[in-house]
């Protein structure tokens, strides 16, 4: 069973990839330095908060914006485990499952999960659980290919296992 557990940080509608990532970074290759600047303009603490395993918590159009994957790679390199949001900007999204990057569309969840609190995604059931409150909600779990796909880490890895 795949699943992502840790404590929630909470953001608005509409998070823009400049907001997940601004521009001026976009000259950086290593992920471990955009990871640095994720988030920066909306909680410039962000990332000396974030554990790995936490997870990203959203309400609707998160990934808005141009279409660049640094930003879903800055979220993955800083050890963000899922993404939970009411919707996803459909470019973010594909670059998100492109990159191996969970991400978990669940509007009840989005809206009642509050910052701080212990939250787990089981991803073959699509179970949320929000631990501190004990609320559960129903999302989609993802697809068998999906779980290969994220599990590789990403679309070439998967690529890589496949020609192996």
């Amino acid at each position: 069973m795949q699943a992502a557990k840790g404590t929630a940080f909470k953001f608005g509608d509409d998070v823009n990839t400049d907001v997940i990532l601004p521009g001026k970074y976009l000259n950086l290759q290593d992920p471990q330095q955009l990871a640095q600047h994720c988030m920066e303009s909306e909680d410039p603490e962000f990332v000396h908060k974030a554990k790995p395993g936490d997870i990203m918590v959203a309400g609707k159009n998160f990934g808005c914006g141009s279409s660049r994957e640094h930003a879903p790679i800055s979220i993955k390199a800083l050890g963000i485990s899922c993404v939970i949001a009411s919707t996803f900007a459909r470019i973010f999204f594909r670059s998100a499952i492109n990159i191996g990057l969970p991400i978990v569309e669940c509007d009840e969840a989005a809206r009642s999960i509050n910052q701080g609190d212990e939250v787990s995604v089981d991803f073959d059931t699509g179970l949320i659980t929000d631990h501190t409150t004990g609320q559960q909600w129903q999302a989609d779990p993802f697809p068998p290919f999906l779980q290969k796909l994220i599990a590789a880490g990403g679309l070439v890895g998967y690529s890589k296992d496949k020609i192996k």
